[in-house]
């Protein structure tokens, strides 16, 4: 019988006891009963594996058969277990007797839950597991010495101690160094700035610790820019490393605030966009290569003038031109066949006369550089017969020397006339806005003059965050002009120039910024489809790429995207529909949703580009081209509908499950046809290796296939152990043909085989294949993981591999990460 006695609390930070503690010189073996309802508690009898639900009269009201072997039980949630074998971590439902998840850990000592049930930490000897309620998110934290104990602070934050120090752990995963210790120490509770803790001898310590540096990373998370500028502002928080910090985490433009070094400032200012500074930066730092790198963001930002202040910087004259042409700047044009005339460049001098349409400037050069018969032919092309008498004459010859040249007429190539001339409306550049710290940095104080509340990540501080964020993004700001000429050109006498602009030109731009300052673009079509969304297809149609590829590396592992092109172009120009109603403009495109009829826009939707009646198919003609035995083919087909079903739209769980029964089916025959595959291979390529020729056979009758097909892979390996000499396994490969009930003759030729293993039940190639203990096949090294081995899993297909294999590319769908953490599709709507 068990004694009942008192329990600690589920979430208390040493599970109930002190591990590793010389109070009693004995090491604790984690809670021997968790209460799992109101009267009830379960205990975990190791000996018989078996769980046992009592109730409070110590009776058992319940027997369950974990499902792994278990050697530890902890709180999991009402009517849930949280289950610790050698390798991995089950939560299981203990009421439907089900695993509802399972991450791979080394064995969990310890666990612990925050205040609010949503975080859980599962510690281990050397590893830390941060997950959600439902594990379905999990950050892996390891340290090289013992974990010794662990806190939750009311912020949702995570503190630890080690032999020698105290660190924090954030829900994502990133962790750091608070304090050292003297001798190690057992946390009980963390409040505020102190630490409350117990030391080896069980006496209570309190240490007081400074929680700024993982409060600005919690603030950053959660988008608290009130409180981050507090931080900043209050603290010596701010170096290189918070530096480096925010520009990895994707906040250049918060860092750029807060940075000295010029060459800091150029990097930051490029990565989040700010001309303004780059340019300041630039002028500072006046090397060739930041000018470049600024000219090609000013290009992307449609900012013309610093474009071109960057050109005249780095004296790269064929660009410079190139884009007095796109500008329709007609007089620089001129301008720059003086310096070009000056630098004595005649393909230059060419170029520029091209772009400016100035014929006689163009036969100038060509008489120039002794290319006579080119001006020539220019002079008469364009009408200009006394020059090209000129020409002939300079060149020595006469009319009859040339008559066999045939009149061009009078010749129409010349540069389009500009519209619009250059001003700052041509290209029209999108305000960046003033920001936050923008605004609070130039005012010198807090967006509402106090500090904001903080009581270890207060709500009410996120909540003055977001409202600031919301005037943050009301707020817009005119840049100012800067000076294309100033400073730019350090050219000789005769190359320098300075901007002119016509006072008729800068009121017409004044008066078409006025009409066009009050109107605001609504949000387009494709914006609504990916806010409406989770799904990665419905953002692939919008053309949102970038966060199609986020979404699925988030939900599925994905890291390579390069195989997954054609099909992310074809399903977005199967979203839309261009129509030309008058030749002159531009083309209407029309966006295609799959719900028509639908009226709000929160609710809209792109048309669904693949569905899974069109990629069933699709892995149609692959089983045929099995049968077929064109298994190159087929392997590039199940690979295809793999890719495929990333994109499809799910919209019930009815078709939820079909989904992934149909990507079961599909990594089963890759896998299949791989196997095969290798195994030709290797009988091809080395045919002394009999052995592995005989497994890979073996293994692909394991592969769980459609019957028809599974009896062509039992055939194949009947055969090729025929072959080989080994009657007994041919004989089992026959019995298992039988079980199927193939046609007769198939039939009789089975029988035929597993009378003749009767009668010789020997093998004569020994080989490593055992097909009464249930295995998976790795699907990189086409070898058996026995039950209860460590292995990995694709995040998508489930594929089963070998622990060494983790962190690499998926080889079947050649797009995944080999047991990456990944949280699984969104649940139908």
């Amino acid at each position: 019988m068990y004694e009942l006695t008192t329990l600690p609390k589920p979430s208390s930070a040493l599970g109930g006891e002190l591990k590793d503690s010389s109070v009693d010189g004995k090491k604790g073996s984690g809670s021997a009963a968790i209460f799992v309802a109101r009267n009830r508690f379960a205990v975990l009898n190791k000996t018989t594996q078996l769980i046992e639900v009592r109730d409070t009269s110590n009776s058992v009201v319940k027997t369950i058969k974990p499902p792994v072997q278990t050697n530890e039980i902890f709180y999991g949630g009402t009517a849930c277990l949280i289950l610790s074998s050698t390798s991995t971590v089950v939560l299981y439902d203990i009421q439907q007797q089900k695993t509802l998840a399972e991450i791979n850990s080394p064995p969990v000592k310890y666990v612990m839950w925050n205040a609010d049930n949503s975080l859980v930490a599962l510690m281990s000897k050397h590893t830390i597991t941060i997950a959600n309620r439902n594990f379905s998110q999990h950050s892996l934290i390891h340290e090289t010495i013992r974990i010794k104990s662990g806190a939750w602070d009311d912020a949702g934050v995570f503190l630890y101690s080690t032999l020698n120090h105290v660190k924090y752990c954030l829900s994502q995963g990133d962790h750091g160094v608070i304090s050292t210790l003297d001798n190690p120490v057992y946390l009980t509770r963390v409040k505020g700035k102190t630490i409350h803790c117990l030391d080896r001898s069980a006496r209570p310590r309190t240490i007081t610790f400074d929680p700024t540096e993982y409060r600005f990373k919690l603030a950053l998370l959660r988008n608290n820019y009130e409180e981050m500028l507090y931080i900043i502002k209050t603290s010596t928080l701010l170096g290189q490393s918070i530096i480096a910090y925010l520009q990895q985490k994707g906040f250049p433009e918060i860092a750029l605030h807060f940075v000295q070094d010029t060459t800091t400032r150029f990097e930051l200012a490029i990565e989040c966009g700010n001309l303004d500074v780059a340019v300041e930066t630039a002028e500072s730092i006046d090397r060739p290569d930041c000018w470049e790198r600024l000219a090609q963001q000013a290009l992307k930002q449609g900012n013309h003038k610093i474009v071109e202040k960057a050109y005249q910087k780095t004296k790269n004259f064929d660009k410079l031109s190139f884009l007095y042409l796109s500008t329709g700047s007609a007089d620089k044009l001129l301008k720059m066949q003086k310096i070009a005339d000056a630098r004595g460049n005649p393909m230059s001098r060419f170029h520029n006369a091209l772009y400016a349409g100035d014929v006689l400037s163009r036969i100038s050069v060509l008489r120039d550089v002794g290319m006579y018969p080119l001006a020539y032919l220019t002079a008469k092309s364009h009408g200009l017969e006394e020059l090209a008498e000129e020409i002939l004459e300079a060149a020595g010859l006469s009319s009859a020397d040339v008559d066999d040249v045939p009149s061009f007429g009078q010749s129409s190539r010349k540069p389009p006339p500009v519209i619009n001339p250059t001003s700052d409306l041509i290209w029209p550049s999108l305000s960046t806005g003033e920001g936050f710290f923008d605004r609070a940095l130039a005012s010198g104080s807090l967006e509402n003059g106090i500090e904001p509340s903080y009581v270890n990540g207060d709500a009410s501080a996120a909540a003055g965050s977001m409202a600031a964020l919301d005037d943050w993004a009301r707020d817009e700001e005119t840049h100012e002009e800067i000076d294309p000429e100033e400073g730019g050109w350090d050219l000789d006498a005769g190359g320098e120039f300075t901007a002119s602009h016509d006072n008729e030109v800068e009121d017409e731009a004044e008066e078409q910024e006025e009409l066009g300052a009050g109107a605001t673009p609504g949000i387009s079509e494709a914006e609504h489809w990916v806010r409406n969304s989770p799904l990665a297809a419905d953002h692939v149609a919008a053309g949102s790429f970038e966060t199609a590829m986020r979404l699925l590396y988030r939900q599925l592992g994905v890291v390579n995207f390069e195989p997954l092109k054609p099909l992310f172009l074809s399903i977005y120009r199967s979203s839309h529909v261009y129509l030309s109603p008058v030749a002159s403009l531009p083309p209407l495109q029309l966006h295609i949703r799959r719900n028509p009829s639908e009226s709000s826009p929160g609710r809209v939707l792109p048309v669904a580009a693949r569905t899974l009646q069109s990629v069933r198919s699709e892995f149609a003609e692959g089983a045929r081209d099995v049968a077929g035995n064109r298994l190159s083919d087929a392997q590039a087909t199940f690979r295809s509908v793999l890719r495929a079903l990333l994109v499809v739209v799910l919209t019930s769980d009815d078709e939820a499950k079909q989904w992934r029964d149909l990507v079961t089916l599909a990594r089963e025959y890759l896998l299949g046809v791989s196997i095969e595959l290798e195994r030709r291979r290797v009988a091809q390529e080395d045919p002394d290796n009999i052995r592995r020729n005989l497994e890979l056979a073996a293994y692909f009758t394991h592969c769980q296939l459609q019957p028809v097909h599974l009896q062509i892979a039992l055939r194949s390996a009947i055969t090729v152990f025929g072959k080989a000499n080994n009657p007994a396994h041919a004989a089992r490969f026959a019995q298992r043909l039988l079980d199927l009930r193939p046609d007769a003759r198939i039939a009789a030729t089975a029988r035929q085989r597993v009378a003749a293993g009767e009668r010789n039940p020997r093998n004569t190639v020994e080989i490593t294949y055992d097909e009464f203990t249930p295995f998976e096949i790795c699907a990189a090294s086409y070898t058996p993981i026995f039950k209860g081995s460590p292995s990995v899993q694709c995040p998508y297909t489930n594929a089963a591999f070998l622990p060494q294999y983790k962190g690499l590319l998926d080889p079947l769908t050649e797009l995944t990460e080999i047991g990456a953490t990944a949280s699984g599709l969104p649940a139908p709507w």
